[in-house]
C-alpha cells in the first residue's frame, strides 16, 4: 500500500499589503483548487467581513494543495504588527517560509519582525519579490536590501543562501532570480523553489505520539476543536489519546477523539489518522487550550508550551450604563461580555483578560489599537452593547525604574506632507531616525516614540494628509517613562440634558467648536457632542428650539447653515477620548460620553 505523498509545510510572511493573500489565490488557481470551487473570488482566504472591509488579514489560515505529487500546506498569516500572535502561532506549524517583499517598497518594519521570528525558529526562506510590474519597482536595490536585512538579523550562512523568485502574484506569473516574468510565465518556479528549499517535516512517525495545539475553533455540533501539528508519532481516532495541559501536576485527560480532520484544498476532510508533520483538527476534548499537547497515554511527554510576545496596551470593557442602554443591542450583561472576552482570550494568545475593582468592568490587554478595535467591532456586530475606556500602555518595572513601550512607526507620505509628519512626531515626543525619499513623489519617514504618544497617530495623519498616508507601527523595545504627553487641543462640549438635537441649537454651538451630532440625533446628559475650540470643558443645551413668534429679527433666520458634523469611527473615538471619558459602542451607534454623566458628579470626581 503506497504511503502518503511527500509533504511541505510553508507559512507566508510579509509586511502588510505586500501581497500574501493574493499570492495564495494564485497558488490555488495554479493547482486547480479554485477551479474545483467554481466562481473566482479575489483574496479568498480573507473570509471575515472585517478582513475584506479593512483589506488586511487578521487570522492565520491554512490551505492544502498538491504540486506534482507533493502535498504543500500553505499557512497565510497577518502582516500587521497588532496580530503578531497569529504569526508566531503559524510558525510553529511549518518547516519553512515564503518571505514576500514589495518590489517598490522593499523590506518594511513588519518584514523585519516576521523574519526575525522565522530565523529564531531556524526556518529556511524562499524570498518572493512581488509586484515587479510596478512602474516604480526597484528590483536590484530591493534584493540588496533583503540581503542587508538578513545580515542585520544575524542570520546563519545557510539561511542567507536563499532562492529569489520574482512574481506578479495578481497575474499568477513567477520567474527565478531578480527579473520580470514573461507574459507566458506561470507558478512553476515558485512551487519548485518550495519543494527544493523547504525540508520535509522532521520527526519519527513510529515514535510515541506528540502533537502541539496552536489554535482553537468551535463547532455547533462537535464543540471545541483543537488545531495543531503532529510532531512525532501518529494521531488515530481508534486509539486512546492523552491531553497534557498547562499544570504539570494535573494528570493527563485520556480518551479517544470523536472526530479528526486534515486540511484539503480550502476546507477540511474527515480522516481516521494523521501522522508526523500533518496539520490536524480534532474534536472530543472540551478542556483543550492553546499550547496543550496530545500524547501517548503509555508514555506522556508534553512539548514546550507556545510562548508569544505579551501585550502593550490595555483598556476596560464594561456594561453600557448610558440612558440609551438596551435600545440597540441584545447582549448587555457583564456575564455575557465576560464570557465573550474569555472565549476570545482562549483562542487568541496575544489577548489577556483580567478583573478590575468593579464587577461591571473587565480589563483587556492586547498588542495595539487595531487589534483591540477589531475585537470591539466584532462584538458590536454580534449584538453586544458595551462601553470602553481610552487605551493605556502596559508598564514594566525594570531594575526598579518605571518603563513604557517604545514603538517604531514607518510613515509613507507624499513629499509635501513630510513636514506634517515631523511636526506631529515632535509634539508626541517622537524622534525621526530615518528619512528616505523615493522616486514616485513619496517619502518614507521612520520615527520612534512612546506608545502612548502614537495613540491616535494614524488617524491624525490620515486626516492631515487626506487619506494619502500609510502608517505601520511595531514594538521597538522599552524606555523610561517619559512623563506627561499632550493629547488633544480642545475640551469636550457636553450635553446638559436629554432630548432631540435641533438645528437652531447647533447653529449657535458651532461657533464654539467642532460638533459630533446632527439635527434629529438623540442625546442624553453627559454625552459628548463636540470638541471645544478652547482647552476647557463646556456644557451646552443641544436641544434648544427657536421660540415661535411672528417677529423675524434677522434675515439669517430664514436658513440655518450647519457645518458637517465630525463622524467618529471606532478607532477615532478611542483615540480622541481622555481618561474621564468612555466610548459607548452598540450594534448601530458609536457615542462618546463622560464617565460621570452629571456635572455635579464630575465636579466631585475632580475634587477627589
Amino acid at each position: 500500500m503506497p504511503g502518503p505523498p511527500p509533504l511541505r509545510n510553508v507559512a507566508l510572511i510579509a509586511h502588510v499589503d505586500h501581497g500574501k493573500t493574493t499570492l495564495v489565490d494564485a497558488m490555488l488557481r495554479a493547482t486547480g483548487v479554485l477551479a474545483a470551487h467554481g466562481t473566482r473570488v479575489d483574496r479568498i482566504l480573507d473570509s471575515d467581513d472585517q478582513e475584506r472591509e479593512r483589506g488586511i488579514t487578521i487570522l492565520a489560515k491554512a490551505v492544502s494543495v498538491i504540486w506534482q505529487g507533493t502535498r504543500i500546506n500553505l499557512v497565510d498569516t497577518p502582516g500587521h504588527a497588532d496580530f503578531g500572535g497569529e504569526v508566531e502561532r503559524a510558525l510553529t506549524l511549518v518547516d519553512g517560509v515564503l518571505l514576500l517583499v514589495d518590489a517598490a517598497e522593499g523590506p518594511m518594519p513588519q518584514t523585519r519582525y516576521v523574519l526575525s521570528k522565522a530565523l529564531a525558529r531556524h526556518l529556511p526562506a524562499v524570498v518572493v519579490i512581488n509586484k515587479v510590474d510596478r512602474p516604480d519597482a526597484r528590483l536590484d536595490t530591493v534584493a540588496d536590501e533583503i540581503y542587508e536585512l538578513f545580515f542585520d538579523l544575524d542570520a546563519a550562512d545557510h539561511h542567507i543562501e536563499f532562492p529569489i523568485v520574482s512574481a506578479v502574484a495578481r497575474d499568477g506569473r513567477t520567474t527565478n532570480g531578480v527579473a520580470a516574468p514573461g507574459p507566458d510565465a506561470d507558478m512553476a518556479p515558485l512551487f519548485d523553489a518550495i519543494v527544493d528549499t523547504v525540508p520535509a517535516p522532521a520527526g519519527d512517525p513510529h515514535a510515541p505520539l506528540q502533537a502541539l495545539v496552536t489554535n482553537l475553533d468551535a463547532d455547533d455540533y462537535l464543540g471545541r476543536l483543537a488545531i495543531g501539528r503532529v510532531v512525532n508519532g501518529t494521531l488515530d481516532t481508534r486509539d486512546q489519546v492523552a491531553l497534557c495541559q498547562a499544570d504539570p501536576d494535573e494528570p493527563p485527560i485520556v480518551r479517544k477523539p470523536t472526530k479528526l480532520f486534515g486540511f484539503s484544498g480550502l476546507g477540511r476532510a474527515e480522516v481516521d489518522r494523521v501522522t508526523t508533520g500533518d496539520l490536524f483538527v480534532v474534536a472530543g476534548f472540551a478542556e483543550v487550550e492553546i499550547g496543550d499537547t496530545f500524547t501517548d497515554p503509555a508514555e506522556p511527554r508534553p512539548l514546550p508550551r507556545l510562548q508569544v510576545d505579551g501585550p502593550v496596551l490595555r483598556m476596560t470593557f464594561g456594561v453600557n450604563t448610558s440612558p440609551l442602554a438596551g435600545t440597540e443591542g441584545h447582549l448587555l450583561t457583564s456575564r455575557q461580555i465576560s464570557d465573550r472576552l474569555e472565549r476570545e482570550a482562549l483562542g487568541n494568545v496575544s489577548i489577556r483578560v483580567g478583573d478590575t475593582e468593579s464587577p461591571e468592568e473587565i480589563d483587556v490587554s492586547g498588542r495595539g489599537e487595531l487589534q483591540l478595535a477589531v475585537l470591539i467591532e466584532a462584538m458590536r456586530r454580534e449584538g453586544f452593547e458595551l462601553q470602553v475606556s481610552r487605551p493605556r500602555v502596559v508598564v514594566r518595572d525594570i531594575d526598579g525604574v518605571r518603563h513604557e513601550p517604545l514603538e517604531q512607526a514607518v510613515v509613507d507620505v507624499p513629499d509635501e506632507h513630510v513636514g506634517t509628519v515631523t511636526q506631529a512626531a515632535a509634539a508626541r515626543k517622537g524622534r525621526i531616525v530615518d528619512m528616505r525619499r523615493g522616486d514616485s513623489g513619496r517619502t518614507i519617514v521612520t520615527l520612534e516614540a512612546p506608545a502612548r504618544g502614537l495613540l491616535g497617530f494614524r488617524t491624525l495623519l490620515m486626516a492631515a494628509t487626506r487619506g494619502t498616508a500609510l502608517v505601520h507601527q511595531r514594538l521597538a523595545g522599552w524606555i523610561r517613562w517619559t512623563g506627561e504627553l499632550p493629547h488633544r487641543h480642545g475640551g469636550a462640549i457636553v450635553s446638559d440634558r436629554a432630548g432631540i438635537v435641533t438645528g437652531f441649537a447647533l447653529d449657535n454651538l458651532q461657533k464654539r467648536g467642532e460638533l459630533f451630532v446632527r439635527p434629529g440625533d438623540v442625546v442624553y446628559e453627559g454625552m459628548v457632542i463636540g470638541e471645544n475650540s478652547r482647552p476647557e470643558e463646556m456644557t451646552a443645551n443641544p436641544t434648544k428650539g427657536k421660540q415661535l413668534t411672528n417677529i423675524r429679527t434677522h434675515a439669517s433666520d430664514d436658513a440655518i447653515r450647519l457645518k458637517p458634523a465630525r463622524v467618529h469611527s471606532l478607532e477615532t473615538a478611542i483615540g480622541w477620548i481622555t481618561d474621564d471619558e468612555l466610548v459607548e459602542v452598540t450594534p448601530t451607534s458609536i457615542r462618546i460620553r463622560k464617565r460621570h454623566l452629571t456635572e455635579s458628579a464630575r465636579r466631585l470626581a475632580r475634587k477627589r
